[in-house]
């Protein structure tokens, strides 16, 4: 990483390596298994929806890697607040910058990676995440174990059917079934600090 810390994309791959997906033969081995095959996934292949600043482009989860971790894509537009600050108590989060310039405030230190970057972000450490570059951001985030994929998938549903601001009982009601904390107040602080903007663009 550029500027502050990062791990090396071989570690990236040695994480995959380590959550390994079950072989084909495994893969024939009761109904249960049958989301767990070898495959290619495209660049547009997965279910995708829109959490608030960022996107979220679901890619592998739970029944594919047994639990082990699950993977998603962000899309970040330039000078996007991805997220409140927040934190984690069930799972590591491994961020790796495809395109653009992230930064992201890691218990109390502020880092940027760029394309190649790899961002570690331990659970129980408070942290967020931003486009910190005037032109798109894409990350691929993989979550050990797998499981808060479905986060994201009751905040698309919810941020989907709500014609405003969605209600913060609804919000944190979500965050506390998967173990998250959240702090909405760091919003405001985050984006005067960075110079970002917070919330969907007119045009979303």
């Amino acid at each position: 990483m550029r500027e502050g810390t990062g791990i090396s994309l071989g570690l990236l791959g040695l994480a995959f390596r380590l959550v390994r997906l079950p072989s084909s033969r495994e893969s024939s081995e009761g109904s249960q298994m049958k989301s767990e095959r070898a495959r290619v996934l495209g660049p547009s292949d997965g279910r995708s929806g829109l959490l608030g600043s960022m996107g979220v482009r679901f890619m592998l989860g739970a029944d594919e890697t047994r639990g082990g971790f699950s993977l998603v894509e962000h899309p970040i537009p330039p000078r996007a607040l991805a997220a409140p600050l927040h934190r984690h108590s069930r799972e590591d989060e491994y961020s790796f910058v495809v395109e653009g310039r992230v930064g992201a405030l890691l218990d109390g230190e502020i880092v940027y990676g760029e394309p190649g970057d790899l961002i570690f972000k331990p659970r129980g450490e408070w942290h967020t995440f931003w486009n910190a570059g005037d032109e798109p951001a894409r990350i691929l985030e993989m979550i050990s174990p797998a499981g808060f994929e479905r986060y994201f998938e009751e905040m698309v549903e919810l941020l989907q059917k709500s014609p405003g601001p969605p209600d913060p009982s609804e919000l944190g009601a979500i965050a506390a079934r998967h173990g998250l904390e959240v702090e909405r107040d760091s919003i405001d602080r985050l984006t005067q600090e960075h110079g970002l903007r917070w919330g969907p663009r007119p045009s979303e």
